[in-house]
């Protein structure tokens, strides 16, 4: 793996989401709400059709009222006979969409009509990927006390689990840790939930993954540490957030100078990334300066960012 400035596009490719996917998550999540001009629409369409409509088209209006929350119509599509087992161009049921959507009365009205609750797609995500995935709390729970499946994985073999990390859904997390999920599930890349939670800044989700167990100085693809993914912290968090992550890491028992598959310790990439703040911290807390890695270079040769490597020098010489 090169410098950590990709960690942005790396995790948000492992998971099929856009890089700045993961801004929303710092809000609260909130309930989904029917959206009634959309409804209405779908529902003109629907009239308009209905006298000839084909399996086909009942079906994709199902999944048009599933993803607007929809309750009204979608009871009315079902009655007119549409079909809780259709699947759209992704692999995709009805009841995914309405997971997705946080639409938790239809998701109460599919199961209730016998939707296939761990119905998995192409990708092989379910309801309860989709419904972490999108920050539906509410959702979550609800499939989780039906019985549905916590350790299904989706794209990626990604689990719901580190769908929820990258969201920074402290709650969902909570949820699925509490029905037996694996902290330390890899996904293909070789990371896991608080790799995820480590680069965008969530300390909140960090805290709860290391309390489940998760060893501070697990090493994931390349040998890199959760701290040296915070030290190297994804495009869309915040200084500080990351900073709040190195330091609980650190004060659990971080390997300050642990080095990755290049030689490369936490101030190393802080360095290269350019995060003067993540530098400013480790070295406040002891980080070793002269460190080279496997090409010579030291912290100070890798800061690309002029006021980075004037302060690395700086402390070079103050040492």
């Amino acid at each position: 793996m090169g410098g950590m400035r990709c960690a942005s596009l790396a995790i948000a490719l492992a998971l099929g989401l856009s890089a700045d996917a993961s801004a929303p998550a710092r809000l609260a999540a909130q309930p989904a709400r029917t959206d009634s001009a959309a409804c209405r629409e779908i529902e003109q369409r629907y009239e308009l059709i209905k006298s000839e409509i084909t399996a086909i088209q009942l079906n994709q209006t199902l999944f048009a009222a599933a993803d607007k929350s929809c309750e009204p119509l979608a009871r009315a599509l079902l009655a007119a006979g549409a079909s809780l087992s259709a699947r759209d161009r992704l692999g995709a049921m009805p009841l995914a969409h309405a997971a997705g959507a946080g639409a938790l009365a239809l998701v109460e009205l599919f199961l209730a009509q016998g939707a296939a609750i761990d119905a998995r797609d192409i990708a092989g995500s379910t309801a309860l990927y989709a419904a972490a995935e999108n920050d539906r709390f509410a959702v979550v729970r609800r499939l989780l006390e039906k019985r549905a499946d916590p350790k299904l994985t989706g794209r990626g073999e990604v689990s719901p689990l580190a769908a929820a990390a990258f969201k920074g859904n402290e709650r969902v997390v909570e949820a699925l840790l509490a029905h037996g999920v694996d902290p330390n599930a890899r996904d293909r890349t070789g990371k896991t939930a608080i790799v995820y939670a480590a680069a965008l800044g969530f300390t909140p989700v960090v805290r709860r993954l290391l309390d489940a167990g998760v060893d501070v100085n697990a090493r994931y693809g390349n040998e890199l540490t959760m701290l040296m993914w915070a030290a190297g912290y994804a495009d869309g968090a915040g200084a500080l957030d990351a900073a709040a992550v190195a330091t609980l890491a650190l004060d659990r028992g971080a390997e300050l100078d642990a080095r990755d598959n290049r030689g490369w310790t936490a101030l190393m990439i802080a360095a290269d990334a350019g995060h003067l703040g993540m530098v400013e911290l480790l070295l406040k807390r002891g980080a070793a300066r002269d460190v080279k890695d496997k090409t010579g270079k030291t912290a100070a040769d890798l800061a690309t960012d002029v006021p980075v490597r004037e302060r690395l020098r700086k402390a070079n010489s103050e040492w």
